[in-house]
């Protein structure tokens, strides 16, 4: 539907998309009232009266075919819950209350502060933190101010935390980083796929239509999980590896695929480079070995390589198990090995794949957000890309800031007394004070700024410990694009109008870039933006520049590549060469490394963590949803009974985990779904069962991702006296 809306039973109705993870389900919003109003007073079209609610109903849109998960089907609820954020909050001192402000009295503020602190310091004395649910539009212009407006090269997203690794991990192979090379609707047809690391039952749920039509037509799913989750269960094969030794695994694979005969040889010889290389390294990794690395049985790595080696179509896609590791990008790499060694990669209903979680976990990581990074994924460090961004901005390109810090090193830098110091950082999007590695350390770097500045649509826990708080638009309010987890750009609608002081963010973004005197380079006008994303990423890897606002209205969305409008769009990648000088995909040698911290005597357990289906990311939408709260109310513990019999717990109990960084207080479940060695925490919650006072902050060299799924970690009942 190429409208901004439609008549449908007598009522105004918005085609639009779900604002949570990387599927983007297309749904509909419906004035609840019948009278035209929409969320805020008014809908997009024009009409206005009714109470203010919009209710989702569900659309054939040709990813979720009409499905919702109960976050979806939620999700209107967050236009109109008390606890909106809609007018700014400002300090008056830093102990002080925060207090309503006007627009004026904010921007203001931020503007003389900004500006005195790089007269003293230096431009990098000023860093923006952005996040992966912003549109298109919005990460491109945040990139573009702070290297136009701030002049600071200190910018990174929390997509650092998620898809870093398979970012570099694909650029490295193939040339080129697309979660998915091929579109969801593949899946089903595929033989075999191998999924490492991922629950798409509770992070992706709509996606398990396509593996459920992929085991009804006689499909077979190999899971590498520490625990059986409800993806796993219904797996053909699982495999229950230990935290941290996905790599080996990966190497244990191909080892036996070699040793079969099952290789494509001539595939390897016309599509790669570099495989002899790998063929020595991975001779060491034979599957006894890799039993005792990963705790997989030896027979069940024969069963899955022979599996997935003799298998006329495959799938390998991993997701955050193997990549939010110190080794991510070697472990993404050592599957990619293995597809590229089975010739799968480019074949139809074949290939390797990244399940992107952040909704716009794709797209914000493709313009501009990331610390080493320019439009359409061009380099900072590359002068021809410098010189071309720099014509499209109409600069200088000597004026452009070279590469920054990446998300982690930016948090290590807060409110440090030295040149490299970060003494005031503007936050979009993003909850670090929950969401950050060892995040008591970033909590105290966050209390240390000079300057806190949050936009946010409710008080999260970073915007509680703000200077000033921006009340911000949200999904349903502004128009814009998102790229889903297949490559494929979407329309984002706007149905409502935002509530009370509420601006968007490239509203005050552009404001403040006035104040700053460099207003003149910004629109806020999202349509507007996003022309000028055509052309800034024309010609680069992740092309826009034949993709409209009208194509992808009329088409259900425009796969990137997508050099110019008359070109259809790159659903299928790699089909015929790869993105490379030469054409081929590379092979890299890659070897298991432990994660940064193993078990011991004193901390004697591995800590994992990740999502559960009612919550999403940090929790502060989703722990506002009514529904979703009651589901899952509080953070808990997942510990095999056998293990907590050990320790003295039982289902229910308080316990207290503790690792090197912190400890955290939290609920037992007790379930025979996991490791014995292994302790399970989701990661949705702040306060005093925040699974982040627990994570370690060691990073990948590559990605710079942090080691969110393996540490070291004991547990104790809560009422018991700590040990030191």
């Amino acid at each position: 539907m190429a409208g901004d809306a439609a008549i449908h039973a007598g009522l105004l109705t918005t085609d639009t998309h779900c604002p949570y993870c990387a599927f983007q389900c297309g749904m509909t919003l419906v004035p609840d009232d019948g009278a035209g109003g929409g969320a805020g007073g008014g809908a997009g079209g024009g009409a206005g009266g009714g109470t203010g609610g919009l209710t989702v109903t569900s659309r054939d849109y040709p990813t979720n075919k009409g499905g919702l998960c109960r976050k979806g089907w939620t999700a209107a609820e967050l236009l109109t819950s008390p606890d909106r954020l809609t007018t700014p909050l400002i300090r008056d001192r830093k102990d002080g209350p925060l207090r309503p402000a006007s627009w004026d009295e904010v921007l203001d503020r931020i503007a003389a502060t900004i500006k005195v602190t790089q007269d003293a310091f230096g431009p990098d004395a000023v860093g923006i933190f952005g996040g992966g649910g912003l549109t298109n539009e919005k990460s491109y212009m945040l990139g573009k101010f702070a290297r136009v407006a701030l002049r600071t090269s200190n910018i990174d997203y929390n997509g650092r935390f998620c898809m870093a690794s398979a970012a570099a991990a694909g650029i490295k192979a193939f040339g080129l980083d697309r979660g998915m090379p091929f579109p969801l609707e593949d899946i089903p047809e595929a033989d075999v796929i191998l999924l490492v690391g991922g629950n798409p039952a509770e992070s992706l749920p709509v996606m398990m239509q396509y593996f459920e039509e992929h085991q009804r037509r006689g499909g077979r799913l190999i899971v590498a999980d520490p625990r059986v989750t409800p993806t796993a269960a219904m797996a053909t094969l699982h495999l229950p590896v230990t935290p941290g030794t996905d790599g080996a695994l990966a190497n244990g694979l191909l080892n036996v695929v070699i040793r079969k005969g099952l290789l494509d040889q001539r595939y390897i010889d016309e599509r790669t480079t570099g495989f002899d290389a790998v063929r020595r390294a991975v001779a060491s990794y034979w599957p006894d070995r890799v039993e005792r690395i990963t705790g997989v049985p030896a027979k069940d790595i024969e069963d899955a390589a022979r599996m997935i080696g003799t298998a006329r179509t495959a799938m390998i896609l991993t997701a955050r198990g193997p990549e939010q590791q110190s080794s991510g990008v070697d472990n993404v790499l050592g599957f990619i090995n293995l597809a590229l060694a089975l010739g799968k990669v480019g074949k139809p209903f074949s290939g390797f794949a990244t399940l992107t979680g952040q909704g716009n976990g794709q797209g914000g990581r493709e313009h501009g957000q990331k610390a080493d990074q320019l439009p359409g994924y061009r380099k900072l460090d590359n002068p021809e890309h410098r010189a071309y961004i720099a014509g499209v901005w109409g600069v200088e390109e000597s004026t452009l800031p070279g590469p920054g810090l990446s998300a982690c090193e930016l948090l290590a830098a807060l409110g440090r007394d030295d040149d490299t110091g970060i003494r005031v950082l503007m936050v979009l999007a993003s909850n670090i004070a929950v969401s950050a590695p060892d995040v008591s350390k970033v909590q105290r770097g966050l209390k240390a700024l000079d300057l806190l500045v949050v936009s946010d649509i409710f008080l999260s826990e970073t915007a509680e410990m703000a200077d000033i708080v921006l009340p911000t638009a949200q999904w349903a309010e502004e128009e814009g694009t998102m790229t889903n987890l297949e490559g494929r750009v979407q329309l984002r609608r706007r149905a409502a109008v935002p509530p009370g002081e509420v601006r968007t963010d490239m509203s005050f973004l552009k404001e403040l870039a006035d104040r700053l005197g460099r207003g003149q380079f910004f629109s806020d006008d999202p349509r507007t933006v996003f022309e000028e994303l055509r052309r800034a990423s024309a010609g680069g890897v992740a092309d826009y520049a034949g993709i409209s606002y009208e194509r992808i209205a009329a088409e259900d969305g425009v796969f990137w590549p997508c050099p110019d409008e008359g070109h259809a769009g790159t659903p299928r990648l790699f089909q015929d060469a790869f993105p490379t000088p030469d054409g081929k995909a590379r092979f890299h040698v890659v070897h298991h490394r432990p994660a940064a911290e193993e078990p011991d005597q004193y901390y004697p357990l591995w800590l994992t963590t990740g999502r559960v289906l009612s919550q999403y990311q940090s929790g502060a939408q989703t722990r506002r949803v009514v529904a979703l709260n009651e589901a899952e109310p509080e953070s808990y513990v997942e510990i095999h009974p056998e293990m907590a019999r050990n320790f003295g717990i039982r289902a229910g109990d308080r316990v207290r985990l503790i690792t090197r960084r912190g400890d955290a207080v939290v609920a037992a479940r007790l379930v025979r779904t996991i490791r014995m060695d292994t302790l399970f925490v989701p990661f949705h919650w702040g306060g005093k069962g925040c699974a982040n006072l627990l994570t370690h902050a060691a990073l990948d060299p590559v990605s710079k991702i942090p080691e969110f799924k393996a540490c070291a970690v004991r547990i104790e009942k809560a009422d018991a006296p700590p040990k030191h």
